[in-house]
Order: C-alpha cells, then sequence, then structure tokens
C-alpha cells in the first residue's frame, strides 16, 4: 500500500467512525430500528418464581428493557445503577417499567444462578430468563449490558448504552435518563443510538 491509499483508507475510517458516532437509529443493531416494533415476550420465567410477558406491563407508558446476565463483568458494574433505575421508577403509579432478561445459556447464568444473584443485591425488578434466546435475537441485542426504552405503543426509542461511562464515577450523560423524560412527554430523545460496551451474548449458532 502506497501513501496515498494510506491516505485514502484512513479518511475512509474516520468518516465511518463519525457517521457511525452520529447516534443514527439502525446503525449498531443488526435487527431493528428506531420506531420498530419491540417483539414480544411471553411466559418468561424469573427470579420470583412467576411467569412475566410484555402484556402484563400494558398500563405503562415505557419500559425500560435490560439484556443483562450474571457472568459479565461489565453487567456486574451495572447492577447498582439498574436498581437505582428501578427504585426511582418503582412506585405503584410510576408509568415506566424496569425489566431485564438474561438470554445466557451457560451454567453461572442459569436461572437458579439467577435467583442468587438477585437475592444477593436485593434486585428490585423483575430478571426474567429467556432459554430460547429469541427475545435477544429478535431485538438485536448483542451484548450485556445493552438498553432499550419502549413506548406507549412498544415501538423502540432508543437502544444502546445506559450511560457515556462504563466508570459510575465519570459518567456525565445518563441516555436512558434522556430517554425517559422524553418518552414521557411522547418524544424521542435527542440520542435516540448508542454503541452498547460489554461482554457479548453467548447465542448458540443456528444451523442455516
Amino acid at each position: 500500500m502506497n501513501y496515498w491509499q494510506f491516505i485514502t483508507l484512513s479518511l475512509l475510517f474516520s468518516l465511518i467512525f463519525f457517521f457511525y458516532s452520529s447516534g443514527v437509529a439502525g446503525e449498531f443493531n443488526p435487527e431493528i430500528e428506531i420506531g420498530d416494533k419491540a417483539p414480544v415476550w411471553e411466559n418468561l420465567p424469573g427470579v420470583d418464581g412467576k411467569t412475566h410477558s410484555l402484556a402484563d406491563l400494558k398500563d405503562k407508558q415505557l419500559i425500560v428493557l435490560a439484556f443483562t446476565c450474571n457472568s459479565c463483568p461489565y453487567s456486574v458494574d451495572y447492577e447498582d445503577r439498574l436498581i437505582a433505575l428501578a427504585k426511582k421508577y418503582s412506585g405503584k403509579e410510576s408509568k415506566v417499567a424496569v425489566v431485564a432478561i438474561n438470554c445466557n445459556k451457560v451454567p453461572e447464568d442459569s436461572l437458579e444462578a439467577m435467583q442468587d444473584r438477585a437475592t444477593e443485591k436485593k434486585f428490585n425488578f423483575p430478571y426474567l430468563y429467556d432459554e430460547s434466546q429469541d427475545t435477544g435475537r429478535k431485538i438485536g441485542a448483542i451484548r450485556t449490558p445493552e438498553f432499550f426504552v419502549l413506548d406507549q405503543k412498544r415501538t423502540v426509542i432508543y437502544m444502546g448504552a445506559m450511560d457515556d461511562s462504563t466508570d459510575a464515577s465519570k459518567v456525565k450523560t445518563n441516555y436512558i435518563q434522556l430517554a425517559i423524560n422524553a418518552g414521557l412527554k411522547g418524544e424521542l430523545p435527542k440520542t435516540t443510538e448508542t454503541i452498547a460496551i460489554g461482554c457479548n451474548i453467548r447465542y448458540k449458532r443456528v444451523r442455516r
């Protein structure tokens, strides 16, 4: 590769990075775009011993859906932030619901292990196990933790990271909170999509 080819490729990659960092809907998600309907989940077992469905939340104006797990250190780092978010909207009259789903199938992410973790950390939100992995696949979740905000029509108005730093002490922008604030007004947030930082969800390979 000569000098000018190198310069051209460098400029191309810079433009791609700028474009991907601009929050354009659908750029980071392989399955859906902002404004698409979220997949419906039904009868997923939770750590509370009950089954849970999207229809159970019909009275909520917004749903914050988090794909997380026990085994990812990034997910563990976000547990307290997820607990704080759920506490903020835990009132009976709250228009916002917070739900977490685990799609991993390794032993440390089994339903029994999830129950142990939920008890240890005193999770105050539904923590559901999707053994089929369908919910994560259909919504295009790639990493843990990865977040989606759904409006009253259950369309996606935000997807990506909870905030702008995996280090809680360095967070300057909370994307989820901004999406909630906008969604409660019936609006889209200024930033609709970001890159989720975390561990890859361990999807079982599907033969085509």
